[in-house]
């Protein structure tokens, strides 16, 4: 295991909440620089901002968009550490959206963004020797299973945990390429006590772990010289239920 130097940031995709925000704060109090982006302003971004981050706008809507900040990234460093693709969007098959409407949104954040992304800020990630930065996908335990409420959502997550496989031989040895599958990390605030109860009974520890497991996990893939092409599967034991 290595220790992680504040030579380039890491960059998060949705960093100015939930598990994101997590994560740059977590980096921020090991000195390691930190670029987040954010697609809405959120009262935590004046926060990152006063700790040192460098907060970026950004819409991942179109590929326009996509092009657009990877620009904006290289303008700001010539090297990153590593990229963290938490950026995402849950949504349902619903009577409302037209289902092709439903399946280009959710390929969009989760397979085109991380795809152009990767690929636009390649040589900000290599040259700094082997095993010298990382790109993480945050996918999701649903690849395992599939879901009949989020079928495209299910798919998307599912061409994302592959690209982990096809990015770790492309940029290996220089570039380390890892999936993390989480299950349930965090309920939201207007999650009632009978959905609470229902999700805790998936898995086996029957717990909210918190955004603590993730970051716990993205330190350790950080810091490992010799992990890539991995999907880390973060469920409580769900798989086993």
């Amino acid at each position: 295991m290595t220790e992680l130097t504040p030579a380039a940031p890491v960059l998060i995709t949705g960093g100015a909440k939930r598990i994101g925000l997590a994560l740059a704060e977590s980096l921020l109090q090991q000195n390691i620089p930190v670029i987040v982006s954010y697609r809405h302003p959120y009262p935590a971004l004046d926060s990152l901002t006063e700790k040192g981050a460098c907060c970026i706008q950004a819409d991942f809507s179109d590929n326009a968009g996509i092009l657009a900040f990877a620009e904006k990234v290289k303008a700001n460093t010539s090297k990153l550490r590593g990229i963290i693709h938490n950026a995402s969007a849950w949504v349902a098959e619903s009577p409302d959206t037209a289902p092709q409407d439903t399946m280009a949104m959710m390929l969009q954040i989760h397979v085109y963004t991380p795809y152009l992304l990767n690929l636009e800020l390649e040589a900000c990630l290599r040259g700094q020797g082997t095993a010298g930065a990382d790109i993480i996908h945050i996918t999701d335990f649903v690849v395992e299973k599939g879901s009949k409420k989020h079928i495209a959502y299910s798919a998307s997550k599912a061409a994302l945990d592959n690209m982990t496989l096809s990015f770790a031989r492309k940029l290996a040895p220089e570039v380390k390429v890892n999936s993390i599958a989480p299950a349930l990390i965090l309920f939201n605030p207007d999650d009632d006590a009978e959905y609470r109860e229902h999700a805790l009974n998936k898995s086996l520890m029957k717990i909210e772990p918190g955004e603590g497991e993730i970051v716990s996990l993205v330190d350790y893939i950080l810091r490992s010289n010799y992990v890539t092409g991995k999907t880390h599967c973060v469920d409580g034991g769900r798989r086993l239920r």
